[in-house]
């Protein structure tokens, strides 16, 4: 009866001493953070990758009691890529339940000040898990511009500049939806209301306000420059706007607009082609689009930079008056020998 008793009791302790490894290895806290616990696990990445990126950062305590729990849990089997915030005080149960699952936290994406498509390809590949190329073949893609209702010429006008919240390995089919669908949201009732008043579609203003925010450097110009515009465009009078020349050209740097330039056989010729271009010269900025929706009515037909260079323009209602502000800021050009 000893005997029996005596077995049962160290039956008992090894049950207890099971029980306590398995508690320990499976629910003790394990991790250790003391800054933002940002990870980052790649396409492709092994369990070794992902114990190696964790105890770089100095993140694991024990990785022999992970490495258990991981596989008793089968996570090298199921491992996602993602941005994941790891939490100080982990068990190694809820690191590898938060790892397994790909209950990623999401990146806050920004762009601004984009011309093209290869730009913002470049900011998408230093900020996403996304290749740059893949992203480009994406986005000219005529099959996925036609089937959100875009042409390819006016597809960058749904790329509205502001910060999204993205998870970081989103695909660039998923980015383009929802860019897609942020578009959508943007393009509220109030704001479509306004395009209608102005004779303009949403497209239409945003190839507009591409226009006039690379015309100026001062926001308080917005709405004047593009109350000229729509009424050049009103009376069908050409819309002459350098910065389509430029961008027919593909070259923004140009400093002064010669008649050669304006010979250019382009879509995005304004000076020789009546009407909007056939897409944006850059992606505009909220600011520039509402001031397009609210454009400021005058009867100005003519703006011409001042020739102190301050940024600032002269608004003229006549040929003449303009032409004396050009003459001004031509003279200015060759004392400073700007040419071209």
């Amino acid at each position: 009866m000893k005997k029996i008793i005596r077995i049962g009791f160290i039956l008992l302790l090894l049950a207890f001493f099971a029980g306590g490894t398995a508690y320990y290895f499976i629910y003790w806290p394990n991790t250790q953070v003391k800054d933002k616990g940002i990870i980052y696990i790649q396409k492709g990445d092994s369990f070794e990758t992902v114990l190696a990126t964790l105890q770089s950062k100095g993140y694991v305590e024990k990785v022999y009691t992970l490495r258990k729990v991981a596989g008793w849990k089968k996570y090298p089997a199921y491992i996602k890529s993602g941005r994941y915030r790891i939490q100080n005080g982990m068990s190694n149960n809820a690191l590898v339940n938060l790892l397994r699952s790909g209950n990623q936290e999401a990146v806050n994406f920004t762009f601004h000040n984009v011309r093209t498509f290869q730009q913002l390809a470049g900011l998408v590949s230093h900020q996403l898990e996304m290749d740059s190329l893949t992203f480009l073949q994406t986005v000219q893609n005529p099959e996925i511009s036609r089937e959100l209702g875009f042409s390819r010429e006016n597809f960058k006008a749904m790329f509205i500049p502001n910060t999204y919240q993205l998870y970081w390995n989103i695909t660039p089919r998923d980015f383009v939806y929802k860019m897609a669908g942020e578009y959508k949201k943007f393009w509220n009732t109030a704001r479509r209301e306004k395009a209608a008043q102005a004779g303009l579609s949403p497209e239409e203003v945003i190839i507009l306000a591409s226009i006039v925010e690379e015309e100026t450097v001062k926001p308080e110009e917005y709405p004047i420059i593009a109350g000229v515009y729509i009424n050049r465009l009103k009376k069908d009078i050409p819309l002459a706007a350098c910065p389509t020349l430029k961008y027919a050209w593909g070259d923004f740097t140009l400093q002064r607009i010669l008649t050669k330039h304006t010979e250019i056989d382009s879509p995005y010729n304004t000076y020789k082609y009546l009407g909007l271009p056939p897409g944006p010269v850059r992606l505009p900025s909220i600011p520039v689009i509402d001031a397009v929706l609210n454009y400021q009515k005058h009867d100005y037909l003519f703006f011409c930079a001042k020739s102190d260079f301050s940024g600032g323009h002269h608004f003229s209602r006549t040929l003449r008056q303009h032409n004396q502000y050009a003459r001004q800021y031509h003279e200015a050009l060759n004392r400073k020998r700007i040419y071209q």
